[in-house]
């Protein structure tokens, strides 16, 4: 199948039914479907053939969704930009994508400006709200006239359907590519525990760029045919409202999102909840204080996933696994669950020679619902997926039960409120300083985001920095959550005989007193 597919189903059989809702807008299946088709055609007319990248650089919204199953109709690709990434970091991606158009929120355009004369590939740059400057399309003029009808294009599932982008140790971008048949086999194994109701109403809050949100709430909600809630990005007080009185039946938010609504909401509890029968959590794990009060407050089930970029999901911890936590086993709390249907699982040793139960190795995992590989990087996807297995980079055991216990990073990425932080992007930018002579970036807990980033720094000889000044340094070169939150100082950095700097010595003093080493996945 492809990802269209359930769009065009749910059109035909219930095409009055709310597709999405955003502010005081509603779209009906039916409407879902005609604008999708004159997107796709859109695309088709721009010159734009099958397996063609695109960029999206824009908050949550009804045209980043539609953009999904239009791009799945024209065959084109999308290549899904964090919009609180740098715009030099925007650039290398659009540029190692090739990406040929650009479509971007309003509020975005102006930022791309300064770099628009790096972006080697693009030949159309579109608003998708009309508030761009005068170099850019505006996305409905250049929609509405576009005819509605079907596309006369085949679709595969074995096609490229989306292209997300992550790193590793060099800290240079890779760019996961999805097929039709990764992301629908994995619709299909979360329905399996994530069930729903056509017409219930999803609440979309996690940004559109990642990966959870885009699969596990925005396709998973046109899968069953229900009803996308948007909102732009998360605010506590309107997402609490949501949950209250939009007739919500299913949201999906990271523990920080959670903890947000919890402690900074002051009616949290004293509102009702009615519709509201599950929530789903992802990207880090929650802490037992947490959830028991998110439980009490919004008395409804829970379900947590763990996965990745190239993965999308790999396990589950289901409600009734919740349930059995809290009453009798309360280690699972821990547990990141056990695989998907059609998912298999392994913890290997540095051969991959399987390890018994309880032995911590690293996690490796094959299913159809694994990336085709990483965008023109064929030696780094051959090493991700050697012998057919994917390769986390996490470090974990499983238990006689089939549980499985994150323990610690083969990789060193970093997850701050659910945002992945690669330090090898945050160390080159502190090279640039000139009192710098060595550095290495580490994730420390915190209470709020899981982990926030710390540098530690060894200054160069006769040269003096305060904390203060790196950290302000950083400041318009990162994204906001990769900045560093604080920065200590050191003679020297420990290093193997190889001279890779040993990170898991530099993190130990401040994990010494956490159970679980990772704060997410």
């Amino acid at each position: 199948m492809r990802l269209h597919d359930f769009l065009d189903y749910h059109a035909r059989e219930r095409g009055d039914a709310e597709f999405a809702i955003q502010g005081n807008r509603h779209l009906t299946y039916r409407e879902a479907l005609v604008e999708t088709n004159r997107l796709a055609n859109a695309f088709v007319n721009a010159g734009l053939q099958i397996g063609d990248r695109i960029a999206a650089l824009s908050k949550n919204s009804i045209e980043y969704v539609l953009l999904y199953f239009a791009a799945s109709k024209a065959g084109v690709v999308p290549v899904h930009l964090n919009y609180r990434l740098a715009p030099p970091e925007w650039s290398y991606i659009i540029n190692h994508a090739g990406a040929k158009l650009l479509l971007a929120g309003g509020e975005y355009t102006h930022a791309v400006e300064p770099i628009r004369s790096e972006l080697q590939t693009v030949k159309r740059f579109v608003a998708t709200d009309g508030a761009g400057a005068s170099a850019w399309d505006d996305y409905h003029q250049w929609v509405d006239n576009q005819p509605a009808t079907t596309l006369d294009r085949l679709i595969t599932e074995d096609h490229d359907l989306c292209q997300m982008y992550t790193s590793g140790t060099t800290g240079e971008p890779k760019g996961a590519v999805l097929t039709h048949r990764a992301a629908t086999a994995h619709l299909v194994q979360r329905g399996h525990i994530l069930k729903s109701e056509p017409r219930e109403r999803w609440l979309l809050v996690a940004p559109l760029f990642h990966a959870a949100a885009a699969s596990q709430v925005a396709c998973q909600s046109v899968y069953w045919g229900s009803c996308l809630y948007i909102q732009a990005d998360f605010h506590p007080v309107d997402a609490v409202r949501a949950l209250s009185e939009e007739h919500i039946a299913v949201a999906h938010m990271v523990p920080a999102m959670i903890q947000a609504c919890l402690v900074g909401v002051p009616d949290v509890a004293r509102r009702r909840y009615d519709d509201l029968r599950l929530m789903s959590y992802g990207s880090s794990p929650i802490a037992e204080q947490t959830l028991r009060r998110a439980i009490e407050v919004f008395k409804c089930d829970f379900v947590q996933g763990y996965g990745m970029t190239e993965t999308i999901g790999l396990t589950v911890l289901t409600p009734s696994d919740h349930r059995r936590a809290l009453a009798e086993k309360h280690e699972l709390l821990l547990s990141a669950g056990r695989p998907l249907v059609g998912t298999e699982l392994r913890i290997v040793d540095a051969d991959d020679k399987p390890l018994p139960n309880g032995t911590t190795g690293e996690i490796i995992a094959r299913g159809p619902q694994l990336m085709k590989g990483y965008w023109n990087r064929p030696e780094e996807t051959a090493e991700a997926l050697r012998g057919g297995w994917m390769h986390t980079g996490d470090a974990g055991c499983v238990d006689d039960e089939g549980y499985l216990y994150i323990q610690d990073r083969v990789k060193d990425m970093i997850v701050s409120g659910g945002e992945n932080v690669y330090p090898r992007v945050v160390e080159e930018v502190l090279f640039q300083h000139p009192a710098i002579a060595d550095a290495a970036v580490i994730g420390v807990p915190d209470e709020r985001w899981g982990e926030t980033v710390k540098a530690i720094v060894v200054v160069r000889r006769g040269l003096n920095a305060t904390p203060e000044e790196i950290m302000e340094f950083c400041r318009g070169k990162l994204g906001r959550f990769e900045q560093p939150r604080s920065v200590d100082f050191t003679d020297d950095l420990p290093r193997n005989p190889s001279g890779k700097v040993l990170k898991r010595a530099l993190r130990e003093p401040y994990w010494a007193d956490h159970q679980r080493r990772v704060a997410g996945a």
